[in-house]
């Protein structure tokens, strides 16, 4: 259940402000492009086309994490 709330209001964030969800789309395509080395860069930009939604739902609290981390280390 707390999952699930971390993660509704990470979505929530994501979906109310659009320079952090500009943001967290480039973290979480550089997390995965990282994964995904064995691809090519077109193979890669056409995985990121069909698979960015469901990506970016299950990531948004990681990527709400990191983002707040990032912000604390620039003093931001």
């Amino acid at each position: 259940m707390e999952r699930d709330n971390l993660m509704h209001g990470a979505r929530t964030a994501l979906n109310t402000d659009m320079d952090t969800r500009a943001w967290a789309e480039n973290f979480l395509k550089e997390k995965t492009r990282s994964e995904n080395t064995q691809m090519n860069d077109e193979e890669f930009e056409k995985y990121w086309k069909y698979h960015k939604p469901e990506i970016m739902h299950a990531g948004a609290a990681l990527a709400m994490e990191a983002f707040r981390n990032a912000r604390r280390e620039t003093g931001d």
